[in-house]
């Protein structure tokens, strides 16, 4: 039997099929091992070795790994959700209400999208302290510790827009005073110190869309929210990991 299975790999790896995906064959040598992972995209964004100590629990605690399960739970439920949910003033709190009492395990879609986007928030702060804590930050890190600081950002906003979206109470007034805040920005918000822009053409009018939070603010947070942010994250992410194989893997103590 185990001659038989082996005869069946060896007919499967010389196929075209599989020669048109993993060119080097088999990985069965070292060499061909290094090959797959460097003609492989998935294998690619890792590197070839690691340190011993990166694999330690107690080192990375795998919060780097764990805010990447997060967004992709949250990538899922989110397209799911968007099947649900209209922005408009009109529908958007009932749409709420009949996923959380009409559709069958619409709540719990819904709360599994809210824990995991807080879960999230937490995950990314802790893995930035992390990094903080084992000096992970030095060169020839620091262009990675900026990408990094810009991933937190953007993981704050993801959490931010997507407040206004259930169009509640708590939602509406919520989001205007976190607008509101806006007007103070440095030269961009117009109460801000060194404004240069008008009420009408600060930051916080172009966030809502108008003078009050209206339904052009509750589209532009619904577009920030689905598309424009998760975008630019899955981009920065992609060059935070090509860039963590680039200099050598997780990093550790000289």
């Amino acid at each position: 039997m185990i001659k038989g299975l082996k005869r069946f790999t060896e007919w499967i790896v010389h196929t075209q099929i599989w020669k048109s995906i993993f060119r080097q064959g088999w990985p069965d040598t070292e060499r061909n091992r290094v090959l797959t992972t460097l003609n492989t995209l998935i294998f690619h964004l890792h590197p070839i070795k690691v340190k011993s100590h990166a694999l330690k629990v107690n080192y990375v605690f795998c919060l780097g790994g764990v805010s990447f399960f997060l967004f992709i739970v949250e990538t899922i439920t989110g397209i799911l959700l968007m099947f649900y949910y209209r922005p408009t003033i009109e529908y958007a709190y009932q749409d709420m209400k009949d996923l959380e009492f009409a559709v069958t395990f619409g709540l719990f879609l819904r709360n599994m999208h809210r824990w995991a986007a807080h879960g999230m928030v937490l995950t990314v702060i802790f893995h930035m302290c992390r990094v903080f804590y084992t000096g992970s930050y030095k060169p020839p890190r620091e262009y990675n510790w900026c990408i990094g600081v810009i991933l937190l950002v953007l993981t704050l906003l993801l959490s931010f827009t997507g407040y206004l979206l259930p169009w509640d109470q708590l939602a509406f007034w919520a989001v205007t005073v976190g607008t509101n805040m806006a007007k103070a920005t440095p030269i961009m918000g117009a109460e801000g110190p060194f404004h240069l822009l008008s009420e009408m053409s600060d930051i916080c009018f172009y966030l809502r869309g108008s003078v009050d939070i209206s339904e052009n603010t509750l589209l532009r947070f619904y577009v920030l929210h689905c598309i424009a942010l998760p975008l630019a994250a899955v981009v920065l992410m992609g060059i935070h990991f090509w860039r963590v194989r680039k200099d050598g893997g997780i990093s550790g103590p000289l």
